[in-house]
């Protein structure tokens, strides 16, 4: 059995909703280039929140100060219950285990075989399982995303549609308690897009997990949000479902859905 879950303190609790990420008052700069200011946002459990913004508004810079990767100016970011900026390196890599990253670019191995680069983050965060359990934890990933056959074959031979299903696969692997989408459809056709999407669905409700999803793909924000964030200006202009937005009287609003 997997002998790595780290102490993960009790999750902030909002209005009788449990908050798996919250993020307080967050800003980050670069220079003179304001990029989030004053930027709040709940993401509770079991939902899926898409942050929509237009392209340099601040979506991917959110996302990596989430697990850890920029340090912000100011404002306070908790993953369940866990303050990323208190955390020391061996801390946030404990935390990171409950989180799953889908890059944008898939992030996959080009000299390693789907096999390989599924076992990647198990050999990684240094799980005590047999190769047994390894080999078991692979095929059940690679079915969730119904690619079994692919286990033995090399990236390249994959086409776009399938090298994201494997990167997808690949963060599911341990069973994440979040999962963090970054521009999901990017790069794919319509239909492999909307594949993408429903599959995202599906693995969501399968293990109950908590997303966060940056997007402009509007048909991607249709198929998987609970709740839309536009971002803009740096902060959180507006939130509520895809419909309520999409009927929006705020220019500002209505910019992403006319």
């Amino acid at each position: 059995m997997l002998d790595a879950s780290p102490d993960i303190a009790p999750v902030v609790k909002k209005n009788n909703r449990i908050s798996v990420i919250t993020i307080e008052h967050l800003k980050k700069s670069f220079g003179t280039n304001i990029v989030l200011t004053d930027f709040n946002l709940n993401l509770f459990q079991g939902e899926n929140v898409v942050v929509l913004g237009r392209s340099g508004s601040g979506k991917s810079v959110l996302i990596k100060c989430i697990i850890g990767l920029l340090d912000p100016d100011q404002g306070q970011i908790t993953v369940l219950g866990k303050s990323i900026l208190d955390l020391n390196d061996d801390e946030l890599d404990q935390v990171r285990v409950k989180v799953g990253f889908l890059f944008q670019s898939n992030a996959l191995y080009d000299s390693m075989t789907v096999r390989q680069n599924l076992e990647f983050p198990l050999r990684r965060h240094w799980m005590k399982v047999s190769q047994q359990e390894v080999d078991n934890m692979v095929m059940e990933a690679l079915e969730n995303v119904g690619l079994e056959y692919t286990v033995d074959m090399m990236p390249i031979e994959l086409s776009g549609g399938m090298r994201k299903r494997i990167a997808l696969a690949r963060t599911l692997i341990l069973k994440p308690e979040i999962i963090l989408y970054d521009e999901p459809t990017t790069g794919l056709d319509a239909i492999t897009s909307k594949e993408i999407s429903e599959l995202m669905v599906k693995l969501q409700r399968k293990y109950n997990t908590s997303s966060l999803i940056i997007s402009h793909d509007m048909k991607c924000v249709q198929l998987t949000a609970d709740r839309v964030v536009v971002l803009i200006d740096g902060k959180c202009w507006a939130e509520g479902s895809f419909e309520v937005l999409r009927h929006s009287e705020d220019k500002m609003i209505r910019q992403f859905f006319d």
